[in-house]
Order: C-alpha cells, then sequence, then structure tokens
C-alpha cells in the first residue's frame, strides 16, 4: 500500500469513493447530492492537505486535513477519512488516522478534532476511542440518519501536546 499526498489528477479516482460514502447519507453531513465539483472543492481543495491510499495503482481509500478552526484556535485540526467499499474491513481506516496524526503534528498541530460522528456508526466511534480521541460533547439528535432517524454526533478530540 502506498499512502501519498493527493494530486488534482487524482480527483477522479477519489469520487467515486466520495460519492459512494456521501449519498449514502449515514456517516458525513454533506448532502447526498454533492456534485463531483462541490465535492472536488470540499475533499481536494479546500483542505490544507488530502491523502489517498493506493494498491496495484488503483486507490482505495482518502483524507483530508484541515485547520478545524482559524486563529485562536488554529492549532487544532480536523479530519476526514473515506474508504471504498471494496477495501473496508482491511484496516485502511486505522492507518490512515494513524498517518494523518504524524502529518499533523508534523505540520505543528497541537490536537486533532472530529466535529460531527454520527453516533450510529459505531465502528468508526470505537475505532477513534482505541486510537485515543475522547467524546468531549454530544450533539442530542443532531445527525439525521436515512434509516435510524434522528442519532446524536459526537464531538472527538485528542490532544497530541498537553
Amino acid at each position: 500500500m502506498i499512502i501519498r499526498e493527493a494530486k488534482q489528477k487524482d480527483w477522479d479516482a477519489i469520487w467515486p469513493i466520495f460519492h459512494e460514502v456521501v449519498s449514502a447519507g449515514d456517516t458525513y453531513a454533506y448532502e447526498t447530492t454533492t456534485d463531483k465539483d462541490q465535492a472536488r472543492k470540499i475533499w481536494l481543495d479546500s483542505p490544507r492537505k488530502t491523502y489517498v491510499f493506493e494498491e496495484s495503482g488503483e486507490i482505495r481509500a482518502t483524507y483530508y486535513l484541515k485547520t478545524n478552526q482559524a486563529g485562536p484556535g488554529e492549532h487544532v485540526c480536523n479530519c476526514g477519512y473515506m474508504v471504498s467499499s471494496a477495501a473496508r474491513g482491511q484496516g485502511l481506516a486505522t492507518s490512515m488516522c494513524e498517518h494523518s496524526q504524524k502529518v499533523a503534528q508534523a505540520l505543528g498541530y497541537r490536537a486533532m478534532q472530529f466535529n460531527f460522528v454520527a453516533s450510529s456508526n459505531e465502528g468508526a466511534v470505537r475505532l477513534w476511542e482505541k486510537l485515543g480521541f475522547e467524546t468531549v460533547g454530544r450533539l442530542p439528535n443532531a445527525f439525521k440518519h436515512p434509516v435510524e432517524g434522528y442519532v446524536d454526533a459526537l464531538v472527538m478530540f485528542k490532544h497530541f501536546v498537553e
């Protein structure tokens, strides 16, 4: 598996992963109808860094890293992770989160925050907890899951430096 910074030319391979994850409507608070151009701005153009996980020339997963808040909050970053359905269950989310923490620290961030984790996304919640993230906030019924209805959204946080 090769982990590398994404290039503009990678967008056509990232887009199917983004579209698959977002159109399901069960993990990200993006419109399920987000089009390719809007998605490119969200995932590739706006973040500070975007990475891809590539195997045999095929992009299997991707993540972005960006500053969570400007000014006095600029020492905290935020990340988003997506894995293609064909590559799920292979530990890529773990690898991406571990990689993103190293990149974040190298860029000078002191902490990482996930702003809006659907509580129904139990696998992600377990993984983030296993990797040292704490739930520091709970937003009651803030995420509208397409099957489960209104579920809580979690704010999860990890300090790199105390």
